[in-house]
């Protein structure tokens, strides 16, 4: 016992959070929904929650209530260096859950970081540096397999993929695989893959039943139980700078994402309990 206390018990005092990068090359596919419900279910039952979004369209900051004109500080300031982190976090008017916002200025940040130091490491030095209070920080990666999405998953403890109940999803999961492979060997070996996530699903679609079993077929319990569907709400919740969760608690897709923070929570041994 004195063994585990000496060598475990420093490493989680030092480190107050875990990253988690929510990736897949493909767009469409419900990683920004993921994002943000996620995040807002975490914050409902007491975690507190920091998003960063890294993807240039700035949807995660949209769906959180931030329109363009008031990203002054972004994530594209964090990446060159203009500022730290802790500067650019913002409170969201969930309590609990903060962002630190994006805009378009992060497509130049892919050539503006071959030139820089650390240029795979910029996010993870930045979050490093902040050591903030925050029990999950999340970080919602471009549709692409890129610099930022790199930076991403060297600064992230594990990834987790959303995968769309569709006809293409397991070949562009095998080719996102091997890339998380690929950086576990050569940026991040602590990365893991924490789990897949599949969204998407229409019940009443034999594709969805059908690639759901070939997700679980390759992939065993890294797949999620929790599904999230089809739904119109989680569609239109972005509309109004909303999370699903605030739209509409008792629609489908709420309460699909409350049932993933809980096996999130689970699956990460994290207790519901603040």
């Amino acid at each position: 016992m004195s063994d585990v206390m000496t060598t475990t018990v420093p490493d989680i005092v030092a480190k107050h959070h875990r990253v988690y990068a929510i990736a897949n090359q493909k767009g469409g596919v419900g990683k920004t929904t993921t994002t943000i419900n996620l995040a807002t279910a975490l914050a409902a039952v007491g975690k507190r929650v920091l998003v960063i979004d890294l993807d240039p369209q700035g949807n995660a900051s949209t769906g959180l209530g931030f329109d363009q004109s008031d990203r002054t500080v972004t994530a594209y300031d964090v990446l060159s260096g203009a500022v730290p982190l802790r500067q650019a976090i913002r409170h969201t008017r969930i309590p609990g859950l903060d962002l630190v916002t994006s805009t378009v200025d992060l497509l130049g940040a892919e050539i503006e970081l071959i030139d820089m130091d650390r240029r795979s490491y910029r996010m993870r030095d930045a979050v490093e540096a902040a050591d903030t209070d925050h029990d999950f920080i999340i970080i919602d990666c471009p549709p692409a397999l890129g610099l930022l999405t790199l930076n991403a998953l060297a600064a992230a403890d594990a990834v987790l993929i959303p995968l769309q109940c569709e006809f293409f999803a397991l070949e562009g999961l095998s080719q996102l695989l091997r890339t998380v492979d690929r950086i576990k060997r050569t940026f991040n070996p602590d990365l893991e893959l924490t789990g897949v996530v599949l969204t998407m699903f229409d019940k009443r679609n034999n594709l969805s039943e059908q690639v759901a079993a070939d997700a679980r077929g390759h992939l065993g319990d890294k797949v999620y139980d929790t599904v999230i569907p089809r739904n119109v709400k989680i569609s239109e919740a972005p509309s109004h700078g909303k999370p699903a969760l605030l739209y509409d608690y008792n629609c489908a897709g709420s309460r699909a994402y409350i049932a993933l923070a809980k096996e999130f929570l689970r699956r990460e041994r994290v207790p519901l309990a603040a």
